[in-house]
């Protein structure tokens, strides 16, 4: 019985791990992202549109921050072409629309090909911080669609930002 047991946790295990190369075959044209506006329209917070995204959330570090507001110069970037093996980068810019300090506790990518690095330090009310996604082709053919889940000191964390690329041979 217990064998059985193992085998039966050892497969559901297997079923819901998914490579980069995987994810990337199943990639839909599009990310949906709920609660989206731009820097000019206001500030808002991001929350994941589905329900196995919301699941990262719930490994996410609980800030003891008060709560701010923040808005996105953009939550996607499209890089185009890209030739398989480059890697390549973008800059999402932060500001702080709220009357607290904004404390970026982590970032999160989706995936081991994106590499995140972001503003470590307090951004105060006001003032503008970044988030810099790095993403490495090497393994890609054809569309991608990326994502990295940003946990911060706002209400709806985290934020998704995403990315898409075509990568060419």
């Amino acid at each position: 019985m217990k064998k059985t047991l193992s085998i039966i946790a050892l497969s559901i295990i297997g079923f819901g791990l998914v490579s980069c190369k995987k994810e990337n075959q199943q990639a839909a044209a599009g990310a949906e992202v709920a609660n989206i506006t731009d820097s000019t329209a206001g500030a808002t917070n991001l929350a994941p549109s589905n329900s196995a995204e919301a699941h990262v959330a719930d490994a996410a570090p609980v800030s003891n921050q008060p709560l701010t507001t923040i808005a996105l110069s953009e939550s996607n970037f499209d890089f185009g072409k890209v030739k398989k093996g480059d890697k390549v980068e973008h800059v999402y810019e932060v500001t702080n629309t709220g009357t607290n300090p904004l404390v970026i506790s982590e970032v999160k990518p989706g995936c081991g090909c994106t590499a995140p690095d972001f503003t470590k330090e307090p951004i105060l009310p006001g003032k503008k911080g970044k988030i810099t996604l790095h993403f490495d082709s090497t393994n890609f053919d054809g569309a991608v669609n990326k994502y990295a889940d940003v946990f911060a000191n706002v209400e709806k964390a985290p934020i998704k930002l995403t990315f898409t690329a075509n990568i060419q041979p």
